[in-house]
């Protein structure tokens, strides 16, 4: 565990920023976002935050299958075990969205992805001194309409419960415990395990058959005409 800890220090201490957003436009960005009011779109793990103790980490994925911080060998490096879930609809509002600058990267704790840009949260539910939870943007964002496009695949504006409650309870059940289950809808298998790194389109005959590819690949689902068949 030292050595590993160690590796991925070296990995991060010469950090750049992964976010590729023009000052102006983040400028902008960060005075739209701040005290809105939105809902998790999908299911969340509540986390540790890696090394700070001064936040918590909301996770679209298993600890073990996050990768915002990486081993030498490529594996994942956990953020700590996964707490809690948060379910779709849970009310959320946005304290701030701060990007990886040369200043904020420089303020971040070390061993945390620092050169990405952070959401911060005050989640419905905790206790007022609780301290705030980040998601963390993909690396790569290039404009305001892409870093838009991403924060609103995770926090809705309409909250997402009256779909959650169509479900029927089994796949409510799971949804909410970040299971999947055969014969959950692809909307609801989205809702549990989050978006897939890749999906694969085939036909089988009539049948429309769909591969949702998580964790590179070690874990996927089959739906066959928007319904999971098979689960690896």
């Amino acid at each position: 565990m030292r050595a590993s800890l160690l590796a991925a220090v070296l990995l991060t201490g010469c950090a750049t920023s992964q976010v590729f957003v023009p000052p102006d436009q983040a400028a902008t960005l960060q005075r739209t976002f701040a005290g809105e009011e939105r809902f998790l779109r999908i299911a969340f793990h509540a986390t540790p935050f890696f090394g700070d103790s001064t936040r918590k980490l909301l996770s679209p994925l298993a600890p073990g299958e996050l990768r915002l911080l990486t081993n030498p060998d490529g594996s994942p490096i956990s953020p700590g075990p996964s707490e809690r879930v948060l379910a779709p609809g849970t009310p959320v509002r946005v304290l701030k969205l701060e990007f990886p600058t040369a200043y904020v990267m420089s303020e971040r704790v070390l061993f945390t992805p620092r050169s990405l840009a952070w959401v911060y949260l005050d989640v419905a539910g905790t206790p007022r001194q609780s301290p705030p939870f980040v998601l963390v943007l993909r690396p790569g964002l290039k404009d305001e309409n892409e870093v838009k496009t991403e924060i609103d695949r995770y926090l809705s504006r309409e909250s997402p419960k009256a779909i959650l409650e169509s479900f029927s309870e089994p796949v409510r059940a799971a949804v909410l415990e970040k299971r999947a289950v055969v014969d959950m809808s692809a909307d609801a298998l989205e809702m549990a395990w989050g978006y897939p790194e890749r999906k694969k389109f085939e036909l089988d005959g009539a049948t429309k058959v769909e591969t949702w590819f998580y964790a590179d690949g070690k874990k996927l689902a089959v739906l066959r005409d928007g319904k999971v068949a098979e689960l690896k």
